[in-house]
Order: structure tokens, then sequence, then C-alpha cells
């Protein structure tokens, strides 16, 4: 009894410490270490400053914008409705993955993984995260080919949020592309958002595109801007494919609109001269 006392009295504290250790290396491994993070977290707690006021405004200035942009969005959807009634497509969009791509025409077309047999038909409208992709050109029983808008060949109709002015796009085979606008003065400056336009053919309208990144105003012999596109077309892996059929639109003829505006003015001539005196 003397000597277990005597071993207590000598390493009484070492054993302690150890135990001590292995309870806070297996607490330690089974929290993954948050026990140590919030002891350290509590120790310094004192010396870590808080938000700025400066901070503090603009998180709550952002927060403000972001809930008056989601209410405003509603309500734009539902003027439109009233106006124009439901012109989105009836259709929910069909998801699908990007299965195939070549070095060659990397930023020309896409294949994925829907076809036909999902109801997929050519002239489709292709969005992704951040926006317009393209459209499908190509459609087999399993998969579908989709030309990029960053194609050269391809031509989107498009218009700026901020003031309506209206153009079309032309891809150059990067994740940038030029916007040339109809009108010879465009009310456009960096930074506008782009978006399809509802006179656009092939797309319906209001489609994020883009952001204008820079200007070329005095571009003959229309003005032109380069837009930064919102959809990451380089590293694109899902696409959603919306039904849309192309609009046709036909201009009545000049001569019977004017014959029925305008009667003829001979006859008017000759009512008229009865008419007088």
């Amino acid at each position: 009894m003397f000597a277990l006392r005597r071993w207590w009295n000598q390493y009484a504290l070492k054993a302690g410490l150890v135990v001590l250790v292995m309870i806070a290396a297996l607490s330690m491994r089974d929290s993954g270490g948050a026990v140590i993070y919030e002891m350290y977290r509590w120790v310094t707690r004192p010396f870590h400053p808080g938000p700025s006021r400066e901070a503090m405004l603009q998180s709550s200035y952002a927060q403000e914008l972001q809930q008056r942009l989601v209410e405003l969005e509603s309500q734009n959807r539902s003027l439109r409705q009233i106006v124009e009634g439901d012109s989105s497509p009836a259709d929910e969009g069909t998801p699908a993955a990007v299965i195939g791509r070549s070095a060659g025409d990397w930023w020309q077309q896409i294949i994925i993984s829907r076809g036909a047999q999902d109801g997929i038909t050519p002239d489709d409208v292709v969005t992704g995260p951040g926006g317009l992709v393209g459209r499908v050109i190509a459609v087999s029983p399993n998969s579908s080919r989709v030309l990029l808008v960053s194609d050269p060949t391809s031509r989107v109709g498009a218009r700026i949020s901020r003031s309506r002015a209206t153009g079309y796009i032309q891809g150059s085979m990067g994740q940038q592309v030029v916007m040339e606008f109809f009108d010879k003065i465009p009310d456009v400056k960096v930074g506008d958002v782009v978006t399809t336009s509802a006179y656009s053919k092939l797309f319906p309208q209001d489609i994020p595109i883009g952001r204008v990144v820079a200007l070329d105003l005095a571009k003959s012999p229309a003005p032109e801007v380069t837009v930064e596109l919102t959809a990451p077309l380089g590293i694109v892996e899902w696409v959603e494919v919306i039904p849309f059929e192309p609009r046709d639109i036909t201009m009545p003829e000049t001569r019977d609109t004017l014959q029925e505006v305008i009667p003829n003015r001979e006859g008017t001539d000759a009512v008229e001269g009865d008419r007088t005196p």
C-alpha cells in the first residue's frame, strides 16, 4: 500500500495529463477538431472586431435591392400577362446534359442527351445557367445538336434592357459576342444588361444574354458593342430545352393597305363638289 501511494504521489500528474491528451485526441477525431476550434473562438472572441457600420449598411442595402428586384419581376410578369397574355411556352423546359463537343467547333456546337423521343424538335430554344445558350438545329432519336450563340453564323435579335435600344447579336468564337444596333446613336453604356428582343423570330423575348463590356459607337456602317455572355458556354455541362415555334411574320401589301385607309380621291372630290353651293 505504501509503495502504491508513493507511486501515485510521483506519477499522478503525468497520468492525468496522459488521460486528458487521449480524451482530447479522441474528441478531435470524432468531431473533426470542432471542440478545439470552438475553444479557440471563445478565447480570442474579445480580439475579433465585429463588422463595420459601413459593411452592415451595404449588406442591408443589397438585401433591400434584391427584394425590390424580386417584387419588380413579379409585377412585370403580372402586367405582361394582363397586356399581352401568357406568352411564355406552355410546356416546361426539358433538362439535358452536354454529351459531346469537339475542339474544332468548341464555340460553335454542342451535342445534348435529349432527342426526338424526349419531344425535342428543331428550333427549340436552349438555355443554361446564366441565360441563352443557343437553339436546336438537328435532332436524332436520343440526342440533338445545338448551335451556340457564340457561333459566327448565329444571329439573335437583342435589346438593351435599360433603354430598349435594339439590334442583333453575332457570335465571335468566344465568351464575348458583338451586338450591332439598328439606331445610329443608340442609348447604351458599359454594364447594361442585354436580353433577347421581342422582334426576334427564333427566340422568345427577355431571355438574358449578357452584359455590355465595351463600346464602339463610331463603328461603320453601324455602331456596335461587345457583350460578355452570362452563360458560361466554354464549360456548360447542363442545359434546358424550351419548346418554341418560330414566328412567321407576314407584312401586309402596301397597295391594299393604302386602299383601305385612303379612299378614292376622285369619288371624294365628286361628293364634296355636290355639297358645294
